[in-house]
Formats: structure tokens, sequence, C-alpha cells
């Protein structure tokens, strides 16, 4: 084969921000697929606030990327070769394969893609494991019920987007979390969220109280920090706080700020627990079965922040953390 694969691989751990020097831009010629084995052009790359985690070394819930491997990322692509059996050329597969323009795969851990009328970047998003993270962080975790108050943070995000319109087909208040007023507009206009706190020009804590008057029963954390803090002050008695990650906090030079008022755990026999979507693979079929069908019935919608461009993945990433993507950002390839 003529093609070649340009690819970033980590070159270092980041400090703060992450910088194009963290990674190495390379590219090589691709190999043929050997037995049971297949070739894909990678179409649209999945750019998500785990990736900055994942450049960490030290313990989490999945292995930091080494130094001088290709970047972890889920992507979405197309079957161009194959010697094995269960993957025709044409086939649209997702998986992690990372940071680059091909990749060869066995098949173990990749998903098919049937996308029809849907949009491939759709099954990065809302049908992705954004999606996921939504759908089993709040029903499995979260426990919403009708006529209860839900909060998310990072609210005009590609998992906060969908927690909110997913509260709502449950029957919830929902009070969404986001910065300016493009992303609180966008939440509560065209996803239909009750309101919307801007944290960048309102007092987040006198904010919750104006829109919780009777507490916050389930508050879906993507962001940590000070938001964090304000939420606990305004919880009902047996709240449920799920954990999904803590943005703000990702890319400090600092230690962690954890939340200074916990003891409203105590006070209103709340709790507080973590998640971490890899633990329902095995339940994506179903999760997925539903969303679609909501977004079929017109109520669950998906936007994706699509960039163009392969070489600009350092810069791209970066929105993520700067606040400048509304839904799902993706880095199309091709």
């Amino acid at each position: 084969m003529s093609n070649v694969n340009h690819k970033f691989e980590l070159a270092a751990r980041p400090v703060g921000m992450p910088k194009r020097t963290d990674w190495n831009y390379k590219e090589e010629p691709v190999r043929d697929p050997g037995e049971g084995e297949f070739l894909v052009k990678i179409l649209y790359i999945s750019l998500d606030p785990a990736m900055r985690g994942w450049m960490n070394e030290g313990k989490s819930y999945i292995a930091p990327v080494g130094i001088g491997e290709v970047m972890r990322a889920g992507a979405l692509g197309r079957v161009t070769a194959s010697k094995n059996p269960k993957f025709a050329v044409g086939d649209h597969v997702y998986g992690a394969f990372g940071v680059q323009e091909f990749a060869i795969s066995n098949g173990a851990g990749i998903t098919k893609v049937n996308a029809g009328a849907i949009p491939l970047p759709v099954f990065l998003g809302t049908l992705g494991m954004p999606g996921m993270t939504a759908y089993f962080g709040l029903l499995d975790i979260g426990q919403p019920k009708p006529g209860q108050t839900v909060v998310v943070s990072g609210a005009a995000g590609a998992v906060g987007t969908v927690v909110g319109q997913i509260a709502k087909i449950k029957g919830c208040t929902v009070v969404g979390i986001a910065g300016g007023a493009e992303k609180c507009n966008y939440i509560v206009k065209d996803l239909g969220f009750d309101a919307a706190i801007d944290y960048k020009s309102e007092d987040v804590r006198k904010a919750l109280q104006k829109h919780c008057p009777k507490g916050i029963d389930v508050y879906f954390d993507n962001v940590g920090g000070d938001i964090l803090d304000a939420a606990l002050t305004q919880l009902a008695r047996g709240a449920r706080i799920v954990i999904c990650g803590a943005i703000s906090q990702y890319c400090n030079t600092t230690p962690i700020k954890g939340p200074s008022n916990y003891l409203s755990l105590l006070v209103n026999r709340a709790s507080m627990k973590g998640m971490v979507v890899f633990d329902y693979t095995d339940r994506y079929a179903e999760a997925g079965r539903e969303m679609a069908g909501w977004m079929a019935a017109g109520k669950l919608k998906s936007r994706e922040h699509i960039v163009e461009g392969f070489e600009t993945f350092p810069d791209t990433l970066l929105k993520l953390f700067k606040g400048e993507n509304i839904g799902k950002l993706v880095l199309k390839v091709a």
C-alpha cells in the first residue's frame, strides 16, 4: 500500500495546560493487514476531557498513555482492507484507534456502526461514550424521580447536554450550569432545560438557591472545584451526587481542590459516588437503543462541534479546557 499514516505520539507529561510540544507529530508507511486483521481509515476522532487525565502518570481507572505511544482517543473510521471475516471493506467501525489517520486492528474491542440516517459524528457523542456516560451516570447512580430537581454542571458539553435532556424525559426539573450567555441560551431554548446559571457572570450559590428552592435532588458534576462546593450547600435530603469529571481541575499546577462543604452529605443523608463509563460496556447496546428511540421521537437532540484538520489536534483539544465548544467536540480527519 502507498498510504502514509500521520499520528500524534505522547512526548512528555504535561504540566498544567497541554502544549504542542507534549506530542510528537510523525508519519510512517501504512502496512498491509495480516491474517485476522483489517485496516481502518480514520474519519472522526473524539476529543474528550478525560484525555488530559490519560496523559498523567499515576494510578487511575485506566493505565496512562506511555511516552512514545500514539495518543489515546476514541475514533470512528471505515474499513479499507480486511483479512478478518467479521469486518468487510466499507464497514464503519468505532474503537480506541488513537490520534492517527490509519489504524490496524484484529477486531478486539471494536464496534460496528450502522449509521443509516444518523450522521457518523453522533456515534462519538450522544450515541457514543459521552451519551453512555450521561445515561448510566444519571439513571443508575443519580436515580432521578419525576418531580425532582436535577442540576448538571458543564451543562453545554457533550455529557451535560445529554444528562439534562434525559432528566427532562424522566419528568424532572433541570437546572444547567454553563459558561456564557450563548451556552445558557442554548440549553434552555434549544434543549428545554428549565433554567441556566452562567457561572461567569452569576453567583452560583445564590442562583442555586433561587432555582432550587426545595434543594438539589441529583447533582451531576462534570467540573469539580468551587461549583461542586456551591452545589453541596443546596442539597435536598437524600440527594445523590454523581462525580463524572472535574474539568476545572485537570490542568492545575497546584493540588486538586477538594470540597470543603462535604459535611452537607452527612447533614442531608446524601451520597456522592464516582462513575466511569467503561464499567457499563456490557450494557451499551441497551442504552444506545433507548437513546436512538428518543432521538427518533424528537425527545433527544445531539450537537457536534466539528473541527477540520488532523494537524490541528493539539490546539483543538484545548478548546475543551478553554470552554470554547458547545456539545461534542470532534476532530474531522478526512
